[in-house]
């Protein structure tokens, strides 16, 4: 009996510590970001930039359409044909099917900010279970917790890298890896060996880059267990937690594969080896506070580094880790040092830190890598210092749990909380203040009546055309636009449908580019014949803030608006075609194997090349094609359409033209362009590999003239 009741009191209390740190996280979180009323939690964080592809993101899932184990194709964007982004990776689907599940219930903007606390709760209660797993006393691992949960880069990332903040997986990857190479109770079937394999699952599920890491020390735990004690269990279940990590990837990201149809294309992301440079982790961001900090003496510091420094990213200051953090990385770096010294082994956490430096800085692994591999879409090792202040901050909740064992629990109680206040201080940020989210809320108030009046005169269904034609993602807009603002309709509303938003450099959306040059009366006749019904554009893409474009369809005939209320944005009214037709594009696009095009210059290919054509009809489509071709020395050249040999040709650096007739079948076709010959390198600049160049293109429809593209 008295063994039942010790074992109660025991689970009591840690309800009631693990109740109280949810309940001070929330009130941390509310009282930063100033959300204490319906009104307040009803607006978003940030309203602009990467945010808005956030939102977006979450109000597609909303409506169904951001599913995992589906295809990927946003229905009210990317009109006609809907923006499909199979071939975009992503991440957290199955969060953002969760998060898009609670916006249907409470809107959009409510579910974000939800998401934002429930990223911070779920750190703290990972990093807490992970410190009391690892016997730290409570008051210790409370504020370990707290601390971990609102690291500076949470906030620095906030929304608008909403996944990477959920960063709940990784105190539980490291307490995974050093069970699979150190415990003595490990095995597959038993608490700890489903901890370990379930942890890994979740991993695959959730953020690339902690995946990445976690396959790295998951495979040095395995090495260490092999080179050491080599016990089975051990052994056996580290293998199933790689491999339960990359089926979950594998299962979770499988619409990058199972449903892509554009074969031809390459990725919607610009990644090159610069990237990895620019982007990696310089250790010394960790220590240097951000020039933003609440504390002068401090901030002074982020001032003078961006004052001295020239190679850095905008995401430089997301690294620091904090006073306690630093503190913790010290003691750890103390205690490796004096281990070495009497000639035993560094401790577990300073061998991990190590290989996460080693890997993840300027001119370390990572880097030599990509160099020799040509991965380079895990470029940003910059946001590994996570892991890092997981270790640094656990290491400090121990040792001080072991400082604290022989001392009165209030003192030891008081110094946490102290430790826990200065410690949220030195990493939190200054609040946005009243004026930020009153400029919000304004934005956001505008774009809901603009969003009124459209939806009021269009119809069900119609199809706004959003001008000038932008790629995405990762594009850079014209003039004054911000990236992704061409969402906020889409947010706005719930039934009309708009261009943007197509995954660039993909033939489904590449008919919007025959109209980026387009006289408005074409445009006009283009587009109603197309079944749209308004042109949109946001006055900030334009220097002369529309008044050109607008007298323009003014004159074409198209005089009817439709303005925000803060006059940002304008809606020409359309008169579309009762039974439109599809969009055809007049020239095939360019995918795999051809450098950017250069203004003046050919578009040269650095190897077997492809380009490909979207047949948005349900019939193929004859048209003729006329290649004007040059070659980097004389070669043979075979054209392959959809698989089949349409034409062969021996070329060299004079001009050749090419022609034949091709039906182009329904769907995405495929054209390569082959040669058998290695490419040559004209210079040791960059981008100078060639194998053929183009000259010119020609596409003939049937229903359209021919159109001629200069490269």
């Amino acid at each position: 009996m008295r063994r039942l009741l010790r074992k109660s009191a025991f689970l009591l209390a840690a309800r009631w510590r693990v109740g109280l740190l949810l309940l001070v996280t929330t009130l941390v979180w509310c009282a930063h970001y100033d959300r204490w009323t319906p009104a307040s939690w009803s607006l978003p964080t940030i309203y602009g930039g990467d945010a808005l592809e956030i939102y977006a993101r979450i109000a597609a899932a909303a409506e169904g359409d951001a599913a995992p184990l589906r295809p990927q194709v946003i229905s009210r964007l990317g009109a006609p044909h809907g923006a499909n982004w199979n071939a975009y990776p992503s991440s957290d689907v199955v969060l953002l099917w969760a998060i898009g599940h609670l916006a249907g219930l409470i809107g959009v903007f409510p579910a974000a900010n939800a998401a934002l606390l429930f990223a911070n709760l779920t750190a703290a209660l990972a990093l807490y279970g992970s410190a009391r797993w690892l016997r730290v006393r409570w008051e210790w691992a409370f504020t370990a917790a707290l601390l971990f949960a609102f690291t500076l880069q949470t906030f620095q990332r906030g929304i608008s890298h909403l996944f990477l903040i959920f960063s709940w997986t990784v105190p539980l990857a490291l307490v995974a890896c050093g069970l699979v190479a150190g415990s003595r109770r490990l095995a597959p079937g038993r608490r700890t060996g489903l901890f370990c394999v379930g942890t890994a699952a979740a991993i695959g599920a959730g953020n690339p880059y902690v995946l990445f890491l976690f396959l790295q020390l998951m495979g040095w735990a395995l090495i260490a267990q092999w080179c050491g004690d080599r016990r089975r269990e051990n052994l056996v279940t580290g293998g199933l937690a790689l491999a339960a990590a990359l089926a979950s990837f594998a299962a979770f990201e499988s619409h990058l594969w199972a449903y892509r149809r554009d074969t031809a294309a390459v990725s919607p992301l610009v990644r090159n080896y610069a990237g990895t440079e620019l982007y990696a982790m310089k250790p010394l961001e960790l220590l240097v506070p951000p020039p933003g900090h609440r504390w002068e003496a401090l901030a002074e510091f982020g001032h003078r580094y961006l004052r001295w420094s020239e190679f850095r990213s905008g995401e430089s200051s997301m690294s620091y880790l904090g006073l306690a953090g630093i503190a913790g990385l010290a003691w750890l770096g103390i205690v490796s040092v004096r281990r070495l010294l009497r000639r035993q082994g560094p401790p577990a956490p300073a061998l991990a830190t190590g290989w996460i430096v080693a890997f993840s800085s300027l001119g370390g692994v990572t880097n030599i890598f990509a160099l020799l591999t040509g991965l380079v879409v895990f470029r940003a090792t910059n946001r590994f210092s996570i892991f890092i202040s997981a270790v640094a901050l656990l290491f400090l909740a121990t040792q001080l749990s072991r400082w604290s064992a022989r001392r009165p629990r209030w003192l030891t109680v008081g110094l946490a909380a102290l430790v826990a206040v200065v410690g949220l201080a030195d990493q939190m940020p200054r609040g946005a203040g009243p004026q930020w989210q009153a400029d919000i809320a304004g934005r956001v108030a505008a774009d809901r009546a603009f969003g009124q009046r459209l939806e009021t005169q269009l119809p069900p269904g119609a199809m706004v055309f959003q001008l000038p034609v932008l790629d995405f993602p990762e594009a850079t807009p014209p003039h004054q636009l911000e990236d992704y603002t061409y969402f906020r309709p889409y947010l706005a509303t719930r039934s009309l449908c708009f261009s943007y938003g197509a995954l660039r450099r993909r033939s489904r959306s590449h008919w919007q580019r025959d109209l980026a040059d387009a006289s408005p009366p074409e445009l006009v006749a283009r587009l109603e014949r197309y079944g749209f019904a308004a042109v949109y554009f946001h006055r900030a893409a334009f220097p002369d803030r529309g008044e050109q474009l607008l007298r323009e369809l003014a004159a074409a005939g198209r005089t009817e608006r439709i303005v925000s209320p803060d006059r940002e944005q304008v809606a020409v009214l359309l008169e579309p075609r009762s039974q439109p037709e599809k969009p055809l594009a007049r020239r095939p696009t360019f995918g795999r194997g051809w450098h950017q095009a250069r203004p003046g210059e050919l578009r040269w290919a650095y190897r077997n090349a492809a380009l490909s054509y979207y047949n948005p009809l349900p019939n193929p489509v004859p048209c003729r094609l006329r290649f004007a071709l040059t070659s980097a020395g004389e070669r043979d050249l075979t054209i392959r359409v959809n698989g089949q040999p349409m034409a062969q040709a021996r070329i060299d650096g004079d001009r050749h033209a090419i022609e034949f007739d091709v039906a182009l079948q329904p769907g995405v076709n495929r054209l390569d362009l082959e040669t058998p010959q290695p490419a040559v390198r004209a210079n040791q600049g960059r981008n100078q590999l060639r194998t053929f160049g183009i000259h010119e293109l020609t596409l003939s429809l049937t229903d359209a003239p021919p159109v001629a593209r200069r490269e």
